[in-house]
């Protein structure tokens, strides 16, 4: 269900178990005061550590590029509206993490970080409705609703409730982690963790008004508030296992969606975006949707049914978004059997048909590119990848660095490793916080003999996911390597080894910090 305050994500059992978030970056609210920006950035830090660790956590180029082309516009327009203060905006992380979660469902963690399960991405039907649950969601946050009920509850804990959240978390991965969940929000401390887990229903309305109004200066519809409503409602029911039953936030009401409702009438037609109205056929929406599925469900059985649906003769009465999104759906499932033949000729099908519809091809151009990958051809995922390369401007600018990187380093050559490592040093520069893209520099690193390079890349990977220690040790394990002369087959890297340095001085200090405080 969307829009429980912290629920629910794809957490393991196994990984909260494994978790202790240590008491002493967190806040004491006994006296009852508002959690500052940084303490809850710090609760939230702790807790997002476990969702990097998950399996079920999503770092997919393609899927993560579609939803931050709606994400970036409403973090603009809610900072150009002033809701966003400055102190929460330069301290909080405004991150997205991607959940293999069939639920429909998106939430909000302290501190800024926010989850999408792949099961929402399944049924919207455009970016209009992902932007009214995301402008939602962000609106919680930068309303500080997280904190201010936190301190309605003086008396818990935070590091308790960092317990119950993941508790929480764990709770909707599946029917059997409820009785283990259960150990970890039972007795007492049940109602205190409901009352902090759940907006009121004013918090509920203000980020309805606030996420309403800032979708629509980002250029979304309004409209889409009202259908996701609609959808969600479904959702509800048909997710609806009796599990957990009171760790659900507020159910959609029908005062809620006829508010929206009004809201969309005061605006008038002239609220609708221009974008919406365009000769060409905006198919992407419904594509990503279908690759959602199929990631989100990656049984064969569940696969073979794409290819039922590709072939059957029902499929040309079809709309026109529907036949790309099944046709899609289709390629990336063949692909995920290893079925290369079937996947390339439903590849080359939605290329011809997307060309005749006169729609976009780059997202059937990036699958073709994967599909080479899969099959270890290098060479020619990198000319399809080619085609596009110096398009720059495009949203999936991000996927095409990251899989052309990917055929690069596959293919070895010493020339163009240096280009990739160049190539990902330039875009980790621009994107500081891309996790993947330090995987793979640190890959490109070691391809090329740079061992202390490829090490710090990894360790930077490791401090984004808030993993201190493992990123504390990949440095110290470079350091030996300076002090033993073992750069590797290209020699000694004085720049590297300063920063390695200047890295491990503050991964230390940190982790003192920690260590005395607790």
């Amino acid at each position: 269900m969307v829009c429980a305050c912290l629920p629910l994500m794809w957490l393991s059992q196994a990984s909260i178990a494994a978790e202790t978030l240590p008491m002493n970056t967190l806040p004491h609210l006994g006296d009852g005061a508002e959690m500052s920006p940084a303490a809850e950035r710090r609760l939230g830090d702790n807790i997002v550590r476990s969702l990097y660790r998950d399996p079920d956590f999503v770092d997919d180029p393609v899927t993560m590029a579609y939803v931050q082309s709606i994400w970036q516009p409403l973090l603009a327009a809610s900072k150009a509206r002033g809701e966003m203060a400055p102190e929460v905006a330069d301290v909080f992380a405004w991150e997205l993490l991607l959940g293999r979660d069939r639920s429909v469902n998106a939430f909000a963690l302290p501190g800024g970080y926010f989850g999408v399960h792949l099961g929402l991405v399944a049924v919207v039907s455009n970016r209009d409705e992902l932007a009214s649950v995301l402008g939602h969601e962000l609106s919680h946050v930068t309303q500080r609703h997280i904190a201010r009920n936190m301190a309605h509850q003086a008396a818990q804990s935070p590091w308790v409730m960092g317990a119950m959240i993941l508790g929480v978390l764990a709770a909707s991965k599946s029917s059997a982690n409820n009785q283990a969940a259960s150990a970890m929000i039972t007795g007492g401390q049940a109602v205190a963790a409901q009352s902090q887990l759940n907006y009121s229903r004013d918090m509920e309305r203000e980020a309805d008004r606030i996420g309403f109004a800032v979708m629509t200066q980002a250029g979304y519809a309004p409209q889409g508030f009202v259908s996701m409503f609609e959808k969600l409602q479904q959702a509800n029911r048909l997710n609806d296992s009796g599990g957990f039953p009171y760790l659900r936030s507020h159910p959609l009401t029908t005062e809620r969606i006829s508010d929206m409702q009004n809201r969309i009438g005061a605006l008038g037609v002239a609220a609708v975006p221009a974008h919406n109205a365009t000769s060409t056929p905006d198919l992407d929406p419904q594509m990503i949707a279908s690759r959602a599925k199929v990631l989100a469900n990656p049984g064969v059985d569940a696969l073979r049914v794409w290819q039922v649906d590709a072939q059957s003769d029902a499929l040309s009465a079809k709309p026109v978004a529907a036949q790309a999104a099944i046709l899609y759906g289709a390629t990336l499932a063949a692909f995920k059997l290893g079925d290369f033949a079937s996947a390339q000729g439903l590849c080359t099908q939605l290329q011809q048909y997307l060309q005749r519809q006169g729609a976009d091809a780059s997202l059937a151009q990036l699958l073709e590119a994967e599909i080479a990958l899969g099959q270890g051809d290098a060479s020619r995922a990198l000319a399809i990848l080619a085609a596009n390369a110096q398009d720059t401007s495009s949203l999936w600018q991000r996927a095409r660095v990251l899989l052309m990187a990917q055929a690069q380093i596959r293919q070895g050559n010493a020339t163009m490793l240096a280009t990739t490592a160049e190539r990902l040093r330039n875009w980790v520069a621009d994107h500081p916080r891309d996790i993947m893209a330090w995987r793979l520099l640190a890959s490109a690193g070691e391809a090329q003999g740079r061992n202390v390079a490829a090490i710090r890349a990894q360790a930077q990977a490791d401090a984004l996911e808030q993993d201190w220690t493992a990123a504390l040790g990949r440095l110290r394990a470079a350091q030996d390597l300076v002090r033993a002369g073992q750069w590797g087959s290209m020699g000694p890297d004085p720049l590297e080894a300063a920063i390695v340095d200047t890295r491990a001085r503050e991964m230390t200090q940190l982790l003192r910090e920690q260590a005395v405080q607790r």
